[in-house]
Order: structure tokens, then C-alpha cells, then sequence
């Protein structure tokens, strides 16, 4: 399966999410490969500062800022389980890419008005990319939100109305997050028993049961 993190906003934490879901994969014992797909290179930067550490390496991490995706991530998808795109704000070409070589679609957004108008044209890409891909999953992510919030359920509320549907799995604001990362490490190796941790198993799990139409061969 080819799961790709895609947004044309930035700053929606499509980084940590695929980190820490590939994270999860792997320790299932699924062979993962992540690929960075942003120019600023976010993920190889905390697989970089995770070698400085000393750490195991749980999946691989590879570079592909470039608009051929479509063709290679297919190929990486050979030797793996799961692909993992981390995809790039505000480049339409490598977004074109990346949807083309997805089976399914995760678009992080966070509570938040200026989210919901920014996520158009990420929709506007994605129905171009089904005119190619019709059978193309996709789903939203609210991200960074607080569960009791009034602004985080409207927004959920506003996304179930939506195609794409958002995933009932939600990702809390975490300090967990930013604190693992500086280490080059997954919230789940902080402690597996934290609301971040545990946000970020389930997320997993529930994107593991949308069906993308995808035979495994």
C-alpha cells in the first residue's frame, strides 16, 4: 500500500503523521520505506539526528523532491509493505506526483476556518488526479486539535459532509510530539502508554480498514 500525506498548506504536521504511522507499520513488523517528498526535507533530517542518537533504524527514509513519484514509488513499493509519502506544501507538480502514485490520500488539516478554504485546491487536485485514478481512497485527518473543543468538533462536523470523509481518529495537540522528534525518535518509543501514542495507534488502525480497492500480490 502507498499511503501519501499531502496538503497544499503547510504547516499541518504531514511530517510528524507520517513519521510516527510509519512508525507503527514497522513495529508490526511490516517493511516500511518513508519517502520525503518535500524540498525542505524534514524526515531525512530526523532520520539524520536518529543516527547521531545512536538509534535503530525502523524504516527506511529516502529523498524524492521530484515529479516522477508516480513512477517511482510504484517501483520502492516492490520491496515494502508500506510507502509512506511525505508530501510537500505548495508544489503542484510533485502533489500531481504523488497523488498519481498513492493508493490512498491523507489530507492533515487542523480546527480551523483558514484550513478548510486552503484545503480546496488540495480538492481540486485530487478530483483531477481521479480522472485518472477514479478508484483513488481518500480521507481527511484533523490534526493538532483539542477532542472537546467546539471548533474541533464543527470542523469535523463540516468534513463528514465532504468527499473526501474525514477519519474518526483524531490527533490531539501533543508536546510529545515535538519532544520526540528533537531526538529522532516516534512518540511510541517515548512511552507507548501516552494520549499521543495511543492517538497515533489508533490513527493506524483506522486507516488500515479503509479499503483502497488494492489487491496485495
Amino acid at each position: 500500500m502507498i499511503v501519501a500525506l499531502l496538503n497544499q498548506k503547510g504547516g499541518v504536521g504531514k511530517t510528524t503523521l507520517a513519521l510516527n504511522l510509519a512508525g507503527v507499520w514497522a513495529r508490526q513488523g511490516k517493511r516500511v520505506t518513508l519517502i520525503d517528498a518535500d524540498p525542505q526535507g524534514s524526515a531525512l533530517d530526523w532520520s539524520q539526528q536518529r543516527a547521531r542518537e545512536g538509534l535503530p533504524r525502523l524504516f527506511g527514509v529516502v529523498g524524492l523532491a521530484r515529479d516522477t513519484l508516480h513512477r517511482e514509488a510504484p517501483e520502492l513499493a516492490r520491496t515494502a509493505d508500506v510507502i509512506v509519502i511525505d508530501g510537500p506544501p505548495r508544489v503542484a507538480a510533485l502533489m500531481r506526483s504523488a497523488l498519481l502514485a498513492a493508493d490512498l490520500v491523507l489530507i492533515p488539516v487542523q480546527p480551523s476556518p483558514l484550513d478548510g478554504w486552503a484545503s480546496a485546491e488540495m480538492l481540486a487536485l485530487l478530483a483531477e488526479a481521479r480522472i485518472y485514478r477514479p478508484d483513488l481512497a481518500a480521507r481527511f485527518v484533523l490534526n493538532r486539535c483539542g477532542a472537546r473543543t467546539v471548533l474541533a468538533r464543527e470542523t469535523a462536523e463540516t468534513l463528514a459532509d465532504h468527499d473526501p470523509p474525514v477519519l474518526t481518529a483524531t490527533i490531539g495537540q501533543r508536546v510529545a510530539f515535538a519532544v520526540a522528534a528533537q531526538s529522532g525518535r516516534l512518540v511510541s518509543e517515548l512511552d507507548d502508554d501516552t494520549p499521543a501514542a495511543r492517538e497515533i495507534a489508533v490513527l493506524a488502525a483506522a486507516i488500515d480498514a479503509v479499503d483502497t480497492g488494492r489487491t496485495t500480490p
